[in-house]
């Protein structure tokens, strides 16, 4: 594919540089740069990312037991034309939201659903107008848990309590339909994690 591929990593993708892709590509991603969130605070964005070269390879490659990444990175027309193509960039910090998805997933003891474009999105979607940790790969909307839609502040309350109990690093957001609220799923945030692999340079960005 032309891209610059890094060694180490588990997943049977290649790691790629984000400074590195593309031009059309870096504008969108905006690898390493600073991004601030709806208080001001400035996070810099991821730079190491998983290729994955086609929908099937997103749907064979498992991040964790129960979830794959194609569960991870569903995103609608809102998403950048050029970010929908193949091959497609995912942060690598979707293996950390994976992993406590499926602490999350055990301790249900039942499926748990993740929303289209409530995994991983890019800042240049068109929800995305300020550093949200979905831009960095590690936050999920889940909106079903079993047969249980989660659109009432009851089911989205009780299963934040679980999330809380064998999460106790995970935030999620209160119920309400206010900005910075959730009224119609649980959403589960790990924070603003970037993950350099082994072998693979960090700061300073190119």
């Amino acid at each position: 594919m032309g891209d610059p591929v890094a060694q180490g990593g588990a997943l049977p993708i290649p790691i790629v540089d984000g400074c590195a892709l593309d031009e059309t590509r870096r504008a969108l991603l905006r690898p390493g740069e600073p991004y601030a969130d709806r208080e001001g605070r400035v996070h810099r964005l991821p730079r190491w990312f998983y290729r994955v070269d086609s929908w099937q390879v997103a749907l064979d490659t498992r991040v964790a037991e129960h979830f794959t990444l194609s569960e991870l990175m569903t995103v609608d027309v809102r998403e950048a034309q050029a970010l929908r193509a193949f091959p497609r960039y995912v942060p690598c910090a979707i293996t950390l939201l994976a992993a406590h998805l499926e602490v999350l997933r055990q301790s249900v003891g039942t499926l748990v659903f993740v929303a289209a474009n409530g995994g991983y999105r890019s800042p240049a979607h068109r929800l995305t107008d300020h550093a949200s940790t979905h831009c960095w790969g590690t936050a999920a909307n889940i909106y079903r848990i079993g047969d249980e839609y989660l659109t009432d502040r009851g089911r989205i309350e009780r299963f934040a309590r679980v999330a809380a109990r064998v999460l106790p690093g995970v935030w999620t957001r209160p119920y309400g339909a206010d900005q910075g609220f959730a009224d119609d799923h649980l959403h589960l945030d790990i924070g603003y994690a970037r993950l350099t692999p082994r072998g693979c340079d960090d700061d300073p960005v190119p």
